[in-house]
């Protein structure tokens, strides 16, 4: 994978102005979700020429959420300006993947400013380039926002470079790629949105950007604040895949003392080789063996969604039969296992599977 250096800084941020203005569609109470898709159906995007209004009976704190927004406003209009003046900005060198999902960015520390941190919950998802690509996705992450209803299929949408190809006994599943969304179903519900989806294998999805939306998004739930979240991808020059994505978290309310984190998540997959201009791929022989760890093969199986830890094979959770796990993640050491179930849930009761302690 090449190093990756130049960014697009209107990528980045083109979101921004109208995602933190989004503070404005808090109407009765409610805040529309401010997005748009490509089939023409607009979700409400209420302005108010006037000033930013709340039906909440406490004026103190419909005064703190006028000027939170208001403050994110003004700071996504500086930055949009730097971009006007700056055509392009260094602000990210991600190493070169070396067997890790994930590697920490900016010594985990989001590129958020004060400015941009709001209570009010929105979404807002970058309009597709010219080349039908995915852009930066940002979220002021609040219950409010959070799915009520099982996810629908999104089987419709095809991301740029998207192949239906499976490696059996390489990949988890199968199937080399999966529909990635950028900001996760469970933190805000989107479906078969075009402008929430790309390509990306099912190591990025399940080893790299799982861990970390389930963090967020039970703290969500346990604590009602809000995260700032943003998910960039980054493509290298015109390919159709990403190389991966760039993943941001602050909570809100505690400044960042629940959710912290700035990591760029790998769009490999151990033991295949990736075309990241077509989205092309084949078997890398050479690495096939060093995924083992990865493919059902390792002495430890990692609940992917609830952080359970098994034993290969003591248990039907790591079988094939209908009880076994959907999303496994193999590890030779328990060491692994259980810093990868800490990362899944690091509240976690019973770490280890009953039936195979």
């Amino acid at each position: 994978m090449k190093r990756l250096r130049n960014v697009w800084i209107v990528l980045i941020f083109c979101f921004i102005l109208a995602g933190c203005g989004a503070g404005d569609a808090a109407v009765s109470g409610q805040e529309e979700v401010l997005q748009a898709d490509e089939n023409g159906q607009e979700e409400a995007l209420q302005e108010d020429e006037g000033g930013w209004e709340s039906s909440d009976e406490d004026e103190s704190a419909s005064e703190r959420t006028k000027e939170a927004a208001e403050g994110a406003d003004k700071g996504a209009r500086s930055i949009l300006d730097q971009a006007a003046e700056e055509e392009e900005i260094t602000y990210i060198d991600v190493p070169v993947y070396t067997g890790d999902a994930y590697t920490v960015v900016n010594e985990n520390i989001p590129y958020f400013s004060d400015d941009e941190l709001t209570v009010v919950s929105f979404e807002y998802y970058a309009e597709l380039d010219s080349l039908g690509r995915c852009g930066a996705c940002m979220a002021s992450v609040g219950q409010d926002i959070m799915p009520t209803e099982d996810r629908e299929n999104i089987g419709s949408v095809k991301p740029t470079g998207w192949h239906t190809v499976k490696y059996e006994g390489i990949v988890d599943g199968n199937y080399l790629y999966n529909r990635c969304h950028l900001l996760g179903f469970q933190l805000t519900g989107e479906n078969a949105n075009e402008k929430n989806l790309i390509t990306g294998t099912r190591y990025m999805n399940v080893d790299g950007m799982l861990p970390f939306e389930n963090m967020v998004a039970d703290y969500v739930k346990e604590t009602g604040n809000h995260v700032m979240y943003r998910v960039t991808p980054l493509f290298d020059g015109d390919n159709l895949v990403a190389d991966g994505v760039l993943m941001e978290a602050k909570s809100v309310e505690d400044d960042g003392e629940g959710i912290l984190f700035n990591v760029f998540c790998y769009n490999v997959q151990p033991g295949v080789l990736i075309d990241y201009a077509t989205g092309e791929s084949s078997q890398d022989d050479e690495a096939a063996g060093e995924s083992e760890a990865l493919t059902g093969r390792g002495a430890y199986a990692v609940n992917g969604g609830n952080g359970k830890i098994h034993i290969t094979g003591e248990c039907p959770a790591t079988g094939d039969s209908d009880s076994a796990m959907t999303e496994p993640i193999y590890f030779d050491s328990y060491e692994e296992a259980k810093e990868r179930s800490i990362l899944i849930d690091p509240n976690l009761n019973n770490r280890e599977c009953g039936n195979c302690w």
